[in-house]
C-alpha cells in the first residue's frame, strides 16, 4: 500500500481532480462478478495539473481461487502478490476519503470503474462514495480529440503520443492517463490557435471502414514516421516518458499560454459539460 502527499493545492475553493482506476479479475463463468484487485488514484489540482496526493494498493478478493497464479501480462498481479494483501473492507476508509467529494476522472470509468466501487462498497454494507460531477477521457477525448490515434483505449493513445506501454496497474494508468489528456489538450490548443492550418488534417475519409482498419489508417505523421511505423522506440523498462523538446525558451511560452487556460474555473466547466454531471 502506497499513499503520498505533496504541497497543498493554492485555491483551496477548488475543488479537486482525482484520476483512478481498478484492476479487476475477468469472470469467467456464468454469474460470476468482478473482485477488485488494486485501487490506484492521483489528486490532481485543476488549476495547475499537478499531482497533489496519490494512493495504491493491492486488495485480497474474498475468492483468492478467482486470481490466477500467474499473470499474462509481465509485472501483472498473481494469486501469491494479493493473498498477502488487505481485504477491501480494510482499506475501504481511505478509498472512500480519496473518492468522495471530489470530481472523478479516468478513462471509461462510467461503464466500468465506477460501478465496481459501488459493488465492492455495497458488498461490505457501506455507502460508496460520491462525485461531485465526473470527467470520462473516453468520452471526452472522443468527441473531443477524435479516432486521429486510431481506436480509443489508453494504450492506443499512450503510444500515438510517445508516452511508452501501458502496465495494466492502477497507479502507472491513472498518471499515463493524465499525460495523454494534457497531450490531447495541448494538440487542440494548437490547433485552435491556427485552425486554417492545423485543423481538419487528420480527418478520415467519408468510407467506410473496420474498427481493425480504423488502426493503421488516417493516422496523422510526422516527420521521420510512416503510417505504419514510428522511427522513435517506445521504452520497455519505464511506465512513460515524457518528450523534452529542443527549444527552452518556445517550451516556456507554451507553458505559460497553456496555464493561462486553466486560470479560473472555465476550463474546468467545459469538461465537465461534456461529461456525466451527478
Amino acid at each position: 500500500m502506497e499513499a503520498s502527499t505533496s504541497s497543498p493545492c493554492i485555491d483551496y475553493a477548488t475543488t479537486e481532480i482525482v484520476f483512478f482506476d481498478l484492476e479487476t479479475t475477468v469472470p469467467k463463468k456464468s454469474g460470476q462478478g468482478f473482485s477488485v484487485l488494486e485501487f490506484g488514484a492521483i489528486v490532481v489540482c485543476p488549476r495547475k495539473l499537478v499531482e497533489l496526493e496519490s494512493f495504491c494498493t493491492l486488495i485480497r478478493p474474498r475468492d483468492i481461487m478467482a486470481v490466477g497464479v500467474r499473470s499474462s501480462r509481465q509485472g501483472g498481479i498473481t494469486r501469491d502478490a494479493v493473498s498477502r494483501a488487505p481485504a477491501f473492507e480494510e482499506v475501504a476508509d481511505k478509498i472512500f476519503a480519496i473518492l468522495n467529494g471530489r470530481i472523478w476522472a479516468g478513462h471509461n470509468i462510467q461503464r466500468f470503474d465506477c460501478v465496481r466501487i459501488k459493488e465492492a462498497f455495497a458488498e461490505i454494507g457501506r455507502d460508496a462514495p460520491v462525485p461531485v460531477g465526473m470527467i470520462d477521457s473516453l468520452g471526452v477525448l472522443t468527441e473531443k480529440f477524435g479516432r486521429r490515434a486510431g481506436n480509443m483505449k489508453m494504450e492506443t493513445l499512450a503510444s500515438y503520443f510517445g508516452l511508452g506501454q501501458q502496465k495494466h496497474r492502477s497507479l502507472d494508468d491513472v498518471r499515463m492517463n493524465l499525460e495523454v489528456v494534457k497531450h490531447c489538450a495541448t494538440v487542440l490548443f494548437l490547433e485552435s490557435t491556427l485552425p486554417s492550418l492545423l485543423r481538419g488534417k487528420w480527418q478520415p475519409s467519408p468510407s467506410i471502414i473496420t474498427r481493425s482498419r480504423s488502426n493503421n489508417q488516417h493516422k496523422m505523421t510526422c516527420r521521420g514516421e510512416s503510417n505504419n511505423v514510428i522511427s522513435r522506440k517506445s521504452p520497455t523498462s519505464l511506465g512513460y516518458q515524457r518528450a523534452v523538446p529542443n527549444g527552452k525558451a518556445s517550451l516556456g511560452k507554451m507553458t505559460e499560454k497553456m496555464k493561462s487556460l486553466f486560470q479560473g474555473n472555465q476550463p474546468l466547466n467545459h469538461l465537465l459539460k461534456h461529461s456525466l454531471l451527478r
